[in-house]
């Protein structure tokens, strides 16, 4: 009977261990994908932002239809992306077409600022000016989210691979999540140092 008592006890601490390590990872894994729901709020508001950008920027610059086209073609591109991260937060099929869909999107919002640098009245347009603005506050807490996101996903792997968790990760289908990395092409923007002139 005693026997029988210690063996169930021993069952019991074992099955309770294990609930652990299971809730661990089910905490951690939701803890990346929430934090996506970060990165998607900021995206989606860099979203909004776009149309109202080409709108004041297409009454000045209509010889530059092309680039105005680009970006709105971009943004259409970059909001397909979001959605397929979305559904899959950490997927690396996923996060990869979304940085492809973001560095495009970067690529004409960046040509759509240089372009509206040499027009005069639109650079003192007080709309486009809170609009570029905005983006640029929308930009760093994007960075922001990415970063909360990057550190959640790092978590969730860590835990996902030590052992014994790494057994239960396993058998319960706890795949590895994908960081969201800085598109190739701004790697070296981002990377360098500001140039500052007087």
């Amino acid at each position: 009977m005693l026997t029988l008592l210690i063996l169930l006890v021993i069952v019991a601490a074992v099955a309770f261990w294990g609930v652990g390590i299971y809730n661990g990872l089910v905490t951690a894994r939701n803890a990346f994908k929430n934090a996506f729901a970060q990165i998607d709020v900021q995206l989606q508001r860099r979203f909004d932002l776009i149309p109202n950008l080409v709108e004041v920027a297409r009454k000045y610059m209509s010889h530059e239809r092309e680039t105005l086209e680009a970006v709105i073609a971009a943004r259409a591109a970059a909001q397909s992306g979001l959605s397929a991260a979305k559904a899959s937060p950490g997927d690396p099929e996923a996060m990869a077409q979304l940085v492809a869909a973001q560095g495009q999107l970067n690529a004409g919002l960046g040509r759509l600022l240089a372009v509206a640098e040499a027009y005069p009245d639109l650079k003192a347009n007080q709309n486009m000016m809170q609009l570029t603005e905005e983006l640029t506050s929308t930009e760093n807490k994007v960075a922001f989210a990415r970063q909360a996101f990057n550190d959640a996903v790092m978590a969730y792997n860590n835990r996902r691979e030590m052992f014994p968790n790494s057994i239960f990760a396993g058998m319960f289908g706890f795949t590895a999540a994908t960081l969201l990395e800085i598109p190739a092409e701004r790697k070296a923007d981002v990377r360098a140092a500001p140039k500052v002139q007087f």
